[in-house]
């Protein structure tokens, strides 16, 4: 039995965070693809721009999405602005620059946060901060955790999961790295559990210095 045991939470581990259904305010289906549900057209349909959302995303005090700057090495995918705001190629984004994959159904994104938030402020002028609201059909929920998190940094929707193939999405949270030259590093998917960790991986991978 404790064999059992330890298998399953070791596969549990393993298997990151994955959108949770009914109630929990997650995706219908896994982060593998659509189920017998419809997720993938629920997914689709989600409207993250609308009175009620740009009302909770001004409360929040959220940025604006960014504008297009440089080509990178991004996706060539497009993404609307969480709450209102102009579409973002992501393709047309510049480094250094971090990206926070992230959704409200997420445990672990929840802990995480407020270190993404304190980056943002401690790294201005020195390195962008982004979040992606992954595979999330409750933008709502989303902008009211953001709220709660003290998340003030531009964030984008994804509900459709259209990054999952590209970053190899398999569960949340992540972070994408990009470089001053506009080179992706491998997404890694994991959580932080301190800022002080979330910053030795960006000066690592980036070649930045951050403040303590």
């Amino acid at each position: 039995m404790r064999r059992l045991l330890a298998a399953v939470l070791t596969c549990l581990v393993l298997a990151g965070c994955g959108p949770a259904g009914g109630d929990g305010g997650g995706a219908s289906g896994s982060a593998g693809g659509t189920n017998g549900s419809g997720g993938s057209s629920a997914r689709s349909a989600v409207d993250v721009d609308t009175p009620a959302l740009r009302s909770l995303k001004r409360r929040a005090g959220i940025a604006a999405c960014p504008a297009a700057m440089s080509a990178s090495g991004l996706p060539d995918v497009s993404l609307p602005c969480l709450g209102g705001g102009r579409a973002v190629s992501l393709s047309r984004l510049r480094g250094p620059l971090v990206i926070n994959l992230f959704a409200q159904w997420c445990g672990p994104c929840r802990k995480e946060l407020p270190y993404y938030q304190e980056l943002s402020e401690k790294a201005h002028g020195r390195v962008q901060v982004l979040g992606v609201d992954y595979e999330d059909t409750l933008p709502a929920r989303a902008l009211d955790l953001a709220r709660t998190s003290g998340v003030r940094y531009p964030l984008l929707a994804d509900p459709s999961a259209l990054l999952r193939k590209p970053f190899g999405v398999r569960g949340l949270p992540g972070i994408v790295l990009v470089d001053r030259g506009g080179k992706v590093r491998p997404v890694q998917l994991r959580a932080f559990r301190s800022y002080a960790e979330l910053r030795d991986v960006v000066q690592q991978q980036l070649g930045v210095t951050l403040p303590a």
